[in-house]
């Protein structure tokens, strides 16, 4: 079932996510509409408190990327092959150059702005079937899970903007709140107070 997505200026977007276990109430049919809602709105990634739950769950499927003409074959190799689930996720280290790429989000729509982020980090969470994995990122996969471990962590990446950035956004950042936006895919706006 495709969920609606969680608009900019929800609550929801702002908090750090629960931890869950096996027993997470219809967990499979919540990671399958997931993905139905992802690949629905075009996405690479998609983050439990986007479609409104406050807990440590997160998707991406970068083979979209895997198709830029931009990347070396080798990462678009990988970003063929980089479709995962991660729940309780961790960043453990990240190291390398500060690089800048162009990101944009599902919940703050018709909105891209340069993100500066670590190349490489070490991260640590479990799969959907709840086994440990430890794994290295770097690149674009890195930049993707980064963006989405922000989610479950309360951070949108307009937050990683300058001031001067975000001041020039703040009508489209209201629109977006407000439900004066257009998109292909359903959404769910916050109820402002009047």
């Amino acid at each position: 079932m495709i969920l609606p997505i969680v608009a900019y200026g929800d609550p929801v977007l702002r908090k750090v996510g629960k931890e869950i276990t096996k027993d997470y109430p219809k967990l499979d049919e919540l990671i399958a509409n997931m993905k139905e809602t992802m690949k629905n709105a075009q996405g690479v990634g998609l983050a439990a408190p986007q479609i409104g739950k406050d807990i440590r769950l997160f998707l991406i499927d970068a083979s979209p990327f895997a198709e830029s003409d931009e990347l070396e074959e080798k990462e678009k190799a990988f970003l063929q092959g980089f479709n995962k689930i991660f729940i309780n996720a961790q960043i453990i280290e990240e190291e390398g150059e500060d690089w800048v790429f162009n990101e944009g989000c599902l919940s703050i729509p018709n909105i891209n702005e340069d993100v500066s982020r670590n190349e490489t980090i070490h991260i640590e969470y479990l799969d959907e079937n709840f086994e440990k994995k430890k794994d290295s990122l770097s690149g674009l996969a890195a930049r993707i899970f980064q963006h989405e471990y922000d989610h479950i962590e309360g951070v949108l990446f307009t937050d990683k903007l300058s001031s001067l950035k975000k001041r020039l956004l703040k009508k489209k950042l209201d629109n977006i709140s407000k439900g004066i936006v257009d998109v292909a895919y359903r959404m769910k706006f916050p109820k402002l107070k009047k």
